[in-house]
């Protein structure tokens, strides 16, 4: 943990994981690996995907942006496992995937020989399962630790200020609930999307081999590929502020209702509020506010001005 604590970049630790039980089977063969995951299935169902060979693995909308281009659906893990070795076996494969899937409820036991000690952090620890699928750029507010314990991935990476450069979608919805860049890294469109090549000038590649591990910040953008016929990524989420301060995702929503339709003016206005109060705080010097009176100002906001916070704003909603 004290080699990202203050991290703001990804970093990529080879072999970390290496010696865990999971990697030592896949790199026996990819069968092994899945027997070694049917042991711990206890019988709760799992949400998959499949994707028809014509998608080529990757996961996105429908042509109209009002569907996507998989069907979803709740099944037996074995199930999986088998449909997801019988489309291997065809030469010209559906796409079958498994996102982030909760290791502790789906594979009880698991996690704890293939999993890493955060100790204090407790974090969310997820196993993602496919073939050679491809999940579209998006970004993350949590820290993550990635395992890659069978086959190979390639992850994309972008800082947050790439943001105006990815062509981001809708926000109503998206594969996975998160939004997504809109660019097929596999082909992409410089005519229909030019300022992805500023976006790609400022990416970073992460070639990640089973038992490697990739740290990636909160907030940057990530495009992931599977490689191999079978991949197994394992997950660890986790942040670095209290729970009780809520997500900032919501903040931006409120925004949109709020500030987005605003004149110009009235947006400037608001936005030299916001970079006072929210952005650029840590230059202001509020010392001539009593610390007893500081109320919602107190830095950094501690757990019962922020449920103060929480209830007037609740309030605020309803009206």
């Amino acid at each position: 943990m004290t080699h990202i604590e203050q991290a703001d970049k990804p970093m990529v630790f080879k072999g970390l994981c290496r010696h865990w039980p999971l990697v030592q089977a896949g790199l026996d063969s990819p069968d092994k690996a899945l027997d070694y995951l049917s042991q711990f299935y206890q019988g709760s169902a799992v949400t998959a995907y499949y994707l028809p060979p014509e998608q080529q693995g990757r996961v996105f909308y429908n042509q109209q942006l009002d569907g996507f281009n998989y069907q979803a659906g709740r099944l037996d893990f074995n199930q999986l496992l088998a449909r997801l070795q019988q489309e291997n076996a065809s030469t010209n494969p559906a796409g079958i995937y498994m996102g982030s899937t909760d290791i502790h409820q789906c594979l009880p036991g698991l996690g704890e020989q293939n999993s890493l000690n955060l100790h204090p952090i407790n974090p969310l620890t997820s196993i993602w399962l496919g073939n050679k699928t491809k999940v579209a750029a998006h970004f993350d507010f949590p820290l993550n630790l990635a395992c890659n314990v069978v086959g190979q991935r390639t992850f994309t990476l972008f800082p947050p200020e790439q943001i105006s450069n990815l062509y981001v979608g809708p926000m109503e919805f998206a594969p996975g609930g998160q939004d997504i860049s809109m660019v097929d890294f596999e082909k992409p469109d410089f005519e229909r999307f030019p300022k992805f090549q500023q976006a790609l000038d400022a990416s970073l590649t992460a070639e990640l081999t089973p038992g490697d591990v990739l740290f990636i910040p909160s907030m940057w953008w990530h495009h992931v590929r599977g490689i191999d016929d079978i991949n197994v990524l394992i997950t660890h989420w986790w942040r670095d502020t209290p729970g009780y301060l809520g997500r900032p995702n919501n903040a931006l929503l409120h925004s949109m209702l709020s500030l987005r339709s605003l004149p110009k003016a009235q947006r400037q206005a608001w936005k030299a509020i916001f970079d006072h109060y929210i952005f650029e705080h840590d230059d202001v010097d509020d010392s001539y506010i009593p610390q007893n009176a500081k109320g919602m100002l107190t830095k950094p906001l501690d757990e019962l001005n922020a449920r103060k916070l929480r209830a007037d704003l609740i309030n605020k909603l309803k009206r």
